[in-house]
């Protein structure tokens, strides 16, 4: 019986990129979006292509509602769940500097890219201890897409920031809690990734200059199956004794350098 992972944001960008790798590492997959399912049946079909069955789900994030509607659907389509991977987020609708940052941002930004994720974990790991505890051989994990900007202060997206230094710290709370039960829970943190988020052209701009002057260490953008592949490791259960922790995948911005 094939596995099952979760993906918040599945169906575009990073989220899509991670879909790809389980997809083809064998997962079945439960996917949510906030577009009608008519407007991500292409992209849905692809993934089926690879070998398993896909369902997808419209739901924000942002509301505790669609949350619990949302595992409700995957548990009747599936019947269980080993992955939880937590990409779904949101970028400020205008970047406004800390002076003249607006609180209405900051709440949508937060619900979105923290607390929705922090329930969501809370949801799915009941549901993972119980499966834990009926079947001795159970393995699953959670795994968190943050940022670079968790560390990286932008003055012109405070809230982004934030949010990602949130979503590190609750990589650690619910590590050290699941402990106990074997679930491990893991941080992917992306650096400059070629997605919707980035693809403004103000925004594509302003990363092709830096990285041409050197950015990263390794100077292209990334890709989301680079962000993939690293959650399609943690997913396999490769890094099982590793639990809490971090893995960069930012073509080495965060080295420190002279």
């Amino acid at each position: 019986m094939n596995r099952v992972a979760l993906i918040t944001g599945g169906s575009r960008g990073i989220g899509l990129g991670i879909a790809k790798c389980l997809a083809r590492d064998g997962f079945e997959l439960a996917l949510c979006g906030l577009r009608e399912p008519a407007a991500v049946a292409e992209i849905v079909g692809g993934l089926r292509e690879l070998g398993g069955d896909v369902l997808y789900c419209r739901c924000d994030v942002a509301d505790a509602s669609a949350r619990t509607a949302m595992l409700a659907e995957a548990r009747r389509r599936f019947g269980r769940l080993h992955v939880l991977v937590n990409n779904a987020g949101v970028a400020p609708k205008v970047r406004a500097d800390l002076l003249a940052a607006r609180e209405e941002s900051f709440e949508r930004v937060l619900r979105t890219n923290l607390q929705g994720p922090y329930f969501l974990t809370q949801a799915a790991a009941r549901w993972m201890i119980e499966q834990k505890q009926a079947e001795f051989d159970f393995q699953g994990c959670i795994i968190n897409i943050s940022s670079v900007s968790a560390t990286f202060a932008s003055v012109e997206r405070g809230e982004y920031c934030i949010s990602k230094a949130g979503l590190a710290m609750a990589t650690q709370l619910w590590a050290a809690r699941l402990g106990e039960f074997g679930i491990p829970v893991y941080e992917v943190r992306p650096g400059v990734i070629r997605s919707d988020m980035t693809a403004g052209p103000h925004v594509q701009e302003k990363y092709d200059q830096l990285i041409a002057e050197g950015l990263m260490v390794q100077q292209r953008w990334g890709l989301p199956e680079d962000v993939g592949k690293a959650c399609a490791m943690l997913a396999r259960g490769e890094l099982t004794y590793s639990t809490g922790q971090v893995l960069m995948v930012d073509g080495g911005m965060s080295i420190s350098r002279l």
